[in-house]
């Protein structure tokens, strides 16, 4: 093909960062590319939280509205940003190989202030998820909202009286600011395909979908699909307080997933496994344990 392939992205950093990846590996393929920058109502509207502007779907509505439009070829989404239905004639055609899966902490005056779990603290995060698995883990501490681009959040950070603040791991690895982490969350469970980057195309445009299919992961696009599976029934959007992993273990696909009160003071949780070609489906079945436990109820009153 002669004309390169317009990949379309927001213009944060992180961002570009993720279409790059996406145009290098195109381009290792024999396929050139080009980047076109689009701005979201996420990337303008910095103060109202994210569950008030409709979740993570404001990141990428302007990007579905290029596509459609035919303004550009592909979208370049971090998957955990994705809606996990799909109203539209659009189609996630590749997910690259994921990164850290992890969130971590980030503590100017270090992390000393978790030693000691009666004492209060405060620490911002724009996210129900990661909001309430903190509380239920520390609840004496406060929760402080926190909105913009990885560089907007750490000078926030420096700038307020806050003890840390709570990013994706992957984000500030990518950015080359990992020295800036001050502990990994091992505990906290991500958001469903945290750390992976899906490319979205047109459905009816095969050529194009042919053209990515090489930079697809099947590992990564198996373990997210089920973590997005359990969200789909749960029918939990982006920004509800529910976290699903899935990994492959010794011929086996493991999924853990949690489901929480958004103060923290309820949890359920489950774990299943499957052998890798049964796998589809599992994400489902965790759904409907965490729902029969009580789980509906938590979603609903986000509702």
């Amino acid at each position: 093909m002669n004309r390169p392939v317009r990949i379309g992205t927001r213009d944060s950093e992180l961002a570009v960062w993720q279409a790059e990846t996406v145009l290098n590996a195109l381009e290792g393929t024999g396929v050139p590319g080009e980047l076109i920058h689009v701005k979201s109502e996420g990337d303008l509207d910095l103060e109202t939280p994210l569950s008030e502007l409709g979740g993570k779907g404001v990141f990428t509505k302007a990007l579905d509205e290029a596509l459609l439009n035919g303004d550009i070829d592909i979208a370049v989404h971090s998957y955990k940003d994705l809606p996990t239905d799909q109203p539209l004639p659009l189609q996630v055609a590749a997910v690259l190989k994921r990164g850290d899966h992890r969130d971590s902490l980030v503590a100017p005056k270090g992390a000393g202030f978790l030693e000691d779990a009666s004492a209060g603290a405060v620490v911002a995060t724009g996210s129900n998820r990661r909001r309430a698995q903190w509380l239920h883990r520390f609840p004496n501490h406060k929760m402080a909202d926190i909105r913009g681009n990885v560089h907007t959040r750490l000078r926030k950070v420096e700038e307020n009286e806050w003890d840390g603040a709570i990013f994706a791991a992957a984000g500030l690895q990518r950015v080359g600011l990992e020295d800036r982490i001050t502990e990994y969350l091992d505990w906290m469970v991500p958001a469903p395909a945290q750390g992976a980057v899906a490319v979205m195309v047109r459905e009816e445009d095969r050529r194009i979908a042919s053209v990515v299919r090489p930079l697809h992961d099947p590992e990564t696009g198996l373990c997210t699909g089920i973590e997005r599976e359990l969200l789909n029934r749960m029918e939990a959007g982006c920004s509800a307080p529910v976290g699903a992993y899935a990994w492959l273990e010794k011929n086996l696909l493991i999924l853990y997933a949690v489901a929480l009160e958004t103060d923290g003071s309820l949890q359920y949780d489950v774990e299943l496994s499957e052998k890798p070609e049964r796998a589809p489906g599992l994400g489902i079945r965790a759904a409907e344990a965490l729902l029969e436990k009580g789980a509906g109820r938590l979603i609903e009153s986000l509702r």
